[in-house]
Order: C-alpha cells, then structure tokens, then sequence
C-alpha cells in the first residue's frame, strides 16, 4: 500500500514522462503550478459540492427509509434487498442506466412533457443541472448502503430502552430522538466516513455520463482531472502532485469527521 505512495511521491517532484526522456527533478515546482492551476482549483470546488450532495443525501434519507423498513415479515425483507441492488451495481453500469433515464429524450423528459411541461430541464447538458444530476445519480446508488448500516444500528437498539420511554409519557418523535438516535452514533460514523472517501474520488460516473462537461470543467473531479493529465495530456509527474494533494485531502477530511463523530459517540 505505501509503496505506490511513494513512488507516486518521488514522481511529484519530476517532470517525469515515460514518452519524452529524460527525467529531471524539479522540485516543488509542480506544487506550485498546481495551486496556481484554475483548473485544479474548479475540480477541487466541484469535488466539494459533489461530497457534500453524496455525504447528506444519503446519510438523510437512507436513515428515513430504514426507520420505515425496521419491522418484520416477507414484504420488508424483500424491500430491503431492493435497496441494496444499486450498492452491487458496477458504477458503470449505474452510470449507463441513468444516462439514458436523463437524456433530454430520455424517459424522464418525455414523462415530464407527456405532464405539460414542454421545455424539460437538460439534466446532463445543463451546466446548472449537470453537477447536481451526478450527485443524485451517485447519492441513489449509495442509499442502499446507508439504509442497511442504519437498519443494523436500529435493530441493535435495546426494546426495553424504546419502551421503558414509552411508559414514561414520550411521544414517537421523543422516542427517536432522545433515544434511538444517540444509540446510531457508531452507524453515522461509518456511513459518513465512507460516503466521504468515496465521493471524494469519484471517476467512472464523470466518465461515462458527463466526460467533465458540459462546458469546461462543469462536473470534473479531482480524480478525473487527475486521470486525464496523467494519461490524456502525458503529464504523469505533474498528475503525481495533484494525487499527493488528493490523498492528503481525502486522509485530513477523513480523519478529522473520524474524530468528530467518534467524539459524539463517546459523549453519548
């Protein structure tokens, strides 16, 4: 695992190329291109509004629908393992799917002007749409995931807890919230934390729904733009530097929602 990083590392600090010999070390000159780099900033911004659509969305939702799934019996079982046939989906696949659904002739536009509405959204052609598309197609293939963590934490929580409330005079939503939710702390870590890694390096959806359009850079990734200097424009040293950066961003953020939510727990 380390070794690549460090290789990765050493690449940084050269103008390294296998197509154009020789290599020469430059130093931090490719951090300092790269800070420089607007479009190294616009995909660290789209990166950003993109984690936090992926890290709230989900995270939201998958804790309502596990709520409404926390009961016995076939039916729920069943619905259960609905949820979770996204999380098992190859993303390109889940891409594929979804491109088609949001074509501007796509099923979703033609239901919308089958309702009157005679000039639909562009949900991928549409620079105000596209990045927020992704998000939703992204937070709909994560759901399943975060519906399960919360159903594991929902069934771990004590009945007697629930009920000893109960007795005491609290209504259904005090119930929640003084009682099930504190006891979900450990499932909203771990659903955080992984939600957060991975939509800080989403690629494969750019690539095949939006190729970081439309327009310049609209819904390029640091991944994306990453993959593309180092094999689309030949840059691999310049391309190291930017995913030195990346991971440095990704462990920090990680670490400090780690110790954030761990810290609740433990006050819990």
């Amino acid at each position: 695992m380390l070794l690549p990083i460090l290789i990765s590392a050493a690449y940084s600090l050269t103008n390294y190329n296998p197509f154009n010999p020789p290599t020469k070390w430059v130093g931090l000159h490719n951090y300092r291109l790269l800070f420089a780099d607007s479009e190294f900033r616009t995909s660290l911004r789209v990166t950003t509004i993109l984690t936090l659509i992926v890290v709230v969305v989900p995270n939201v939702l998958g804790l309502a629908i596990a709520a409404l799934l926390d009961r016995p019996g076939w039916f729920y079982n069943a619905l259960r393992s609905v949820f979770f046939v996204p999380v098992v989906l190859s993303s390109v696949v889940v891409s594929v799917i979804w491109t088609r659904l949001l074509d501007n002739d796509g099923l979703l536009n033609q239901a919308l002007r089958g309702l009157g509405i005679d000039d639909p959204p562009g949900w991928l052609s549409d620079p105000h749409y596209a990045l927020y598309s992704l998000g939703a197609i992204i937070s709909w293939q994560m759901l399943g995931f975060c519906v399960v963590v919360y159903l594991a934490g929902l069934q771990g929580v004590p009945t007697e807890l629930t009920e000893a409330a109960a007795i005491d005079g609290a209504g259904a939503f005090q119930r929640f919230w003084r009682v099930t939710w504190p006891l979900l702390a450990p499932a909203l870590t771990v659903n955080t934390v992984i939600l957060l890694i991975s939509a800080f390096k989403v690629f494969d959806h750019v690539q095949i729904i939006t190729r970081g359009g439309p327009g310049t850079g609209t819904t390029a990734t640091i991944a994306y733009v990453i993959l593309g200097e180092a094999f689309v424009s030949d840059h691999p040293g310049y391309a190291s530097a930017e995913a030195i950066v990346m991971l440095l961003i990704i462990a920090t953020a990680a670490a400090a929602a780690l110790k954030v939510l761990q810290r609740r727990e433990i006050n819990l």
